[in-house]
């Protein structure tokens, strides 16, 4: 659908003008914030791919990040099947709410899986430079690559070994330790998990 056609299929008559958008993470799925679009916003966002709201209370454009530089760039967008909602995919630059956090919304009592992964990923990620001895994460960077490796080929024996003998639990504790050191070793060399998972896109068509 191009751009054009998208804001030709929206109801903006039923909407009265202001079009509902929720704005979602790319990569994690964590639902960002909600704000409201007028045509003009809506061009503005799909022109400069950054998230364009109107402001209801300032009454104008605003482009998430104009002052934070906390911008919100469009990856891909739906409509709902009734043409009154849209739904924007985004790669968030630094956090989405003005309080701090990664989003709009308060945690719920219990993280989704992936959101819970993706910030376990960040914080692996934010301890490469921290001193060794303040975490086992960082005494493994510290160490280098050729142990952080080890360790992953040695979680993967495990993991084997107790499939192989169908110990779940200790099947689930192992492949644990697995995923945790493999993403260590690609935070190491600079990956993510979003990298392998385009991989199996890939592989997948």
């Amino acid at each position: 659908m191009s751009d054009k056609q998208l804001i030709e299929q929206i109801d903006w008559k039923k909407v009265d003008g202001l079009l509902p958008v929720i704005v979602q993470n790319a990569d994690t799925c964590e639902v960002l914030m909600l704000g409201y679009m007028n045509q003009e916003a809506l061009t503005k966002t799909l022109a400069e791919k950054k998230v364009t709201f109107f402001s209801r209370t300032k009454q104008r454009l605003w482009t998430k990040g104009e002052t934070s530089g906390h911008f919100l760039n469009v990856v891909d967008y739906t409509l709902d099947c009734d043409r009154d909602t849209l739904l924007i995919l985004v790669n968030p630059i630094g956090e989405t709410c003005h309080e701090g956090t990664d989003s709009c919304f308060s945690p719920i009592s219990e993280n989704p899986n992936w959101i819970f992964f993706s910030k376990l990923e960040k914080l692996l990620n934010a301890r490469k430079d921290a001193d060794p001895s303040s975490s086992y994460t960082a005494s493994l960077y510290a160490r280098g690559t050729k142990r952080i490796a080890q360790k992953v080929g040695e979680e993967g024996v495990e993991t084997a070994l107790a499939a192989t003998v169908r110990d779940r639990e200790e099947t689930i504790c192992e492949a644990a330790d697995l995923a945790y050191h493999l993403t260590v070793l690609l935070q190491d060399a600079n990956l993510t998990w979003a990298d392998v998972i385009n991989k199996l896109k890939e592989r997948h068509k």
